[in-house]
């Protein structure tokens, strides 16, 4: 009976002449260049189809100005290409309408543009563009979001959450002492990774929650803390233990920002923002650089999220502050605590399943109980 051979028996070896590390490292290479190629070959598509649609949309938005083209109109044009291009799909009665419109929010825009190929719009897919136009305004805040999804590669879900929680409206308003604190342009690319509020909708803590439940909550959600947090943010540990002297200090958490090239010491505040925590925090700054940045590093950025904040407090508190630091708010699911008065007026569970025992006997559709046990002696 014939052995099966297996895959690498199959497979010719590699030559003992030939480095097996060199022929890796050159498998590994051209694989890059075969994906690189296959993405590069799908965004050109969608460019091209960005493209056509677009020109579907110019050409009913003037029909619809020129020759009284109406709402009937477009549907029969609709059907007449869905059925001559059936196997491509995206002709639809709502899909043409959403060409037209397409074209109408952005036509300005082209015309101030050089060339339509300068608008990030035509560098996301076609339902990114949809989600857009449907949930934003704003032509201003549209090529935002467009752009941030370009260079962040989101998905659209990831592009919907981050509409729904406004972050065009948060990104970069965090009150800092950057702009004093750290030379430009490092100083504006600081202020442009910290948010104000932070959105933790998928944290749910009662009102009275202290600062380490808050915490754990981040660690427990860490894929979407740092989703939230943004791109670069690179988590180290928490509670981070440093020796000072002869004491022992405990960073709540610590990550390491890819882009920026530096520490940043995040510290939770279950409390609205006090001049002191800035004084706490910048003895944290000052230890971090000490002790754990290396000579490429540069300066550690420190994040104070606090349950609320005064701007004209945190303002005063950072102006004279040497390191660079910022002040933000976050928001959480909270549920509110039953007052004591309105607990003891709830009924228990045993109650509650009396009540409802009774209302099945009442309604007949539960037996009475000692029927049930007569009957079963019988038989």
């Amino acid at each position: 009976m014939n052995k099966k051979k297996t895959i690498k028996e199959i497979l010719p070896k590699v030559p003992a002449v030939v480095s097996t590390s060199d022929y890796m490292q050159t498998l590994l290479d051209l694989k890059k260049q075969v994906a690189q190629a296959q993405i590069s070959a799908t965004m050109a598509a969608n460019k091209e189809l960005i493209k056509l649609y677009w020109s579907i949309g110019k050409t009913i938005v003037e029909k619809q100005r020129n020759s009284d083209w109406g709402s009937s109109v477009i549907e029969r044009l609709a059907n007449d290409m869905q059925k001559e291009f059936s196997g491509m799909g995206g002709f639809s009665r709502a899909n043409i309408f959403r060409m037209q419109a397409f074209y109408t929010a952005y036509e300005k825009v082209a015309q101030a543009a050089r060339q339509i190929e300068d608008i990030p719009i035509f560098y996301i897919p076609w339902f990114h563009n949809v989600v857009i136009m449907q949930q934003v305004k704003n032509n201003e805040e549209r090529l935002w979001y467009a752009q941030k999804s370009v260079e962040h590669g989101w998905s659209r879900s990831v592009l919907e959450m981050q509409i729904e929680s406004s972050l065009y409206k948060r990104q970069g308003k965090a009150i800092t002492n950057f702009s004093k604190t750290l030379p430009e342009p490092h100083s504006d690319m600081a202020q442009q990774s910290l948010k104000d509020p932070y959105v933790f909708d998928f944290l749910t803590l009662h009102d009275d929650y202290v600062e380490h439940e808050l915490e754990q909550g981040l660690i427990d959600h860490v894929q979407k803390f740092l989703l939230e947090l943004g791109q670069g943010f690179a988590f180290v540990g928490r509670q981070h233990h440093l020796k000072i002297g002869e004491s022992d200090f405990y960073i709540d958490l610590l990550f390491y920002h890819v882009k920026l090239r530096c520490y940043v010491v995040v510290e939770l505040k279950s409390t609205a923002f006090k001049p002191e925590h800035a004084g706490q925090l910048n003895f944290y700054l000052s230890a971090v650089d000490d002790l754990l940045r290396v000579p490429d590093d540069k300066p550690t950025i420190g994040l104070l999220l606090c349950k609320t904040k005064d701007n004209v407090v945190a303002e005063y508190a950072l102006r004279d502050i040497n390191k660079p630091m910022g002040v933000a708010g976050y928001e959480t699911e909270i549920i509110k605590k039953l007052p004591k008065e309105f607990k003891s007026s709830l009924p228990t569970i045993a109650e509650i399943e009396a009540g409802l025992e009774k209302q099945e006997i009442l309604a007949g559709k539960k037996s009475n109980p000692v029927k049930s046990k007569k009957a079963q002696s019988k038989s």
